[in-house]
Formats: structure tokens, sequence, C-alpha cells
């Protein structure tokens, strides 16, 4: 098949782009040509690369054109954050794609209630971004129950992969906190430190997608949690990752109050939108439906992430990886 991918050489695309090509497809990726990919792959040498602004042509009211113009046989979306911008394009490409696949985010749930959560469980999302990723799915779903374009949506955990800093224990990716972890140092934890989050490497996500790519008509309407198989809490995974390091967690409770006065405004409130929220998912719909099955545990994947960032002197720690 011919697949176009929107957004190929961010974090999925890096991993999604090389399988679709070993797989036998045409695939032509689209971005705004600013940012290198995460990691180099040959198969990369057989794609073809289009350079479109797609907030300018949004903007514009060109961008499915576009699209739809370069005649595919399926889209994957993986850029798209608000209804207006996803509506747009299914609208272009109605009647004339296959299947269209959108990456949505597990924040179209909002905190957590009852777990572990459900594509149909959880409790109304919290701000824009979770707001407009539940609309857009929505939006999906209805288009293909009502006889338009076939469409998919997949919903990943915190991604983690190499090349980028992945959400730390404390729900951010203050490099501090390897840090102080690594040194044996005490770190202030906001809250309980049973809060949870639930990661997922990108290659992983990458497996989900093409899966559904491949059974079109299981994936049909339907929407997806594409996570790790098991989720950290802020305790165990602070845990583990000082034990990388030879050394025990120290940990500290203190106030949100507390805790924002020591670190900055960003830190902070990246870390109330992770714990607050408290999220672990069930992946059964997509291991049942798809087939997924993800070969990462989220501390696999995020010790992956940091080697990679130690190796290239992303971040400094006071010791070593002692794993």
């Amino acid at each position: 098949m011919k697949i176009v991918i929107i957004g190929g050489s961010g974090h999925i695309g890096t991993f999604l782009v090389p399988r679709l090509v070993r797989a036998g497809h045409e695939v032509v990726s689209i971005s705004r040509g600013q940012s290198a990919r995460y990691a180099d792959d040959p198969a990369w040498e057989q794609v073809r690369q289009v350079v479109v602004d797609r907030e300018r042509e949004d903007a514009s009211g060109t961008f499915g054109g576009t699209v739809a113009a370069l005649g595919a046989d399926v889209v994957v979306d993986l850029v798209c954050f608000t209804l207006e911008s996803a509506t747009a394009l299914v609208r272009a490409l109605r009647g004339g794609t296959g299947h269209l696949l959108h990456c949505g985010s597990i924040w179209r749930h909002g905190p957590s209630a009852k777990l572990p959560i459900a594509e149909d469980a959880g409790t109304p999302p919290l701000g824009e971004y979770g707001i407009e990723k539940a609309r857009i799915a929505a939006m999906l779903k209805q288009e293909t129950a009502s006889g338009g374009l076939v469409t998919t949506s997949l919903h990943p955990g915190h991604i983690v992969g190499p090349g980028w800093h992945p959400i730390g224990p404390l729900g951010n990716v203050d490099p501090g906190v390897w840090t102080t972890l690594s040194g044996g140092g005490t770190l202030p934890v906001p809250g309980s430190g049973a809060e949870s989050m639930h990661h997922v490497h990108a290659d992983d996500v990458a497996q989900a997608f093409e899966l559904a790519i491949e059974q079109r008509d299981a994936a049909a309407g339907e929407d997806f949690t594409v996570t790790a198989p098991t989720a950290l809490t802020v305790r165990g995974y602070a845990d583990i990752g000082a034990a990388w390091f030879g050394q025990t967690a120290n940990l500290e409770t203190v106030t949100w109050e507390q805790f924002r006065s020591g670190t900055s405004e960003e830190h902070a409130e990246s870390s109330w939108g992770h714990l607050h929220r408290s999220h672990a998912f069930t992946i059964a719909k997509a291991r049942d439906r798809l087939g997924y099955s993800p070969a990462y545990e989220p501390e696999a994947a995020v010790l992956e992430s940091l080697r990679r960032l130690i190796a290239d002197g992303r971040l400094e720690t006071a010791r070593p990886l002692a794993v």
C-alpha cells in the first residue's frame, strides 16, 4: 500500500516508518523539515520526504488537500491536536483514502477513579490538550459509524525512546531528578508517592499502528489504548531508578506548595499534570483485537533512554549506571 505518515520524523514515526518500509509498503513522510529523526535506519533511503508546514496550511485551509493529493491508501496522522484540524483532514480524505489512523493520547481521560482504565471508561479530560484529543477520538468514531471515512485512533501513554528525556519519577523531565537519585540525595516528592504513570516505548506504539494498518477491518471505527504492560508508581519508579546507579532512593514527602517553591513552574506543572491524573490502563482491547504485544516494560524503556542521553552527553549523573 501507499502510506502517508504525517509527522514521520517524530518519536513514533522514527520507528513506524522503517517498520512499514520493511513490510513492503510505499511510504511518504510529511514533516516541517525542521528536526532530524531520533534514530537512523537504512529503510529511510526508500522514503519520499515531503516538507509541509501544517500549521500554516491548516490556517489557509489547504492542508487536507495537500495530503489528499498524494493519493495514499492509508494516512497516519501523528501530529494532530485540534478537532478543527482533524475534521478538515477527514473531509479532504473522505471518499479517496481507505483508512485514516490518528494518534491520540491517554490524556483524553481525566484523573483515575477505577484502575485499570479501559477505552470506554475513565473520567472527563482536563485541559485543552486532553479535551481536544477526546473530541477528536469521538468525531472519528462517529465518522466511521455513519458510513464515512474508515478511521482508527490509538492512544499512547508517555512515550519513551532513545533520543529524548523520559517523563521521570516526579512526572516531569527535570534532569536534576536523575542527578539526585544517582547521587543518593534526598528527592522531595509531592503527594503520597503512590500516584502512577503509564509509559510506552515509541517502537511499541509503532507496532500498534502497524497492526492496525494490517488489520483494517478489526481496527475500523475503533479506539485503542497503547501503553506498556504495566504502570509505575512514583515511589516504585524512584526505587528502580536509584538502583540503576547502585543507590537506594531517599524520598521526602512534601506538600505541593513546597514542591512548587523548589522547582521551575514548567516542571511543577508537568508533575501536577501527570501525578494528579495518576493513570494506569488496560491494553486488553489492543491485545485481543490487534495482537498488540509490547516488547518493553516501562522501566526497560526508560533505561534505554537514559543510556542514550548519558552516552550523548545530554544527561549528567552523580554516578555511572551500574546496570
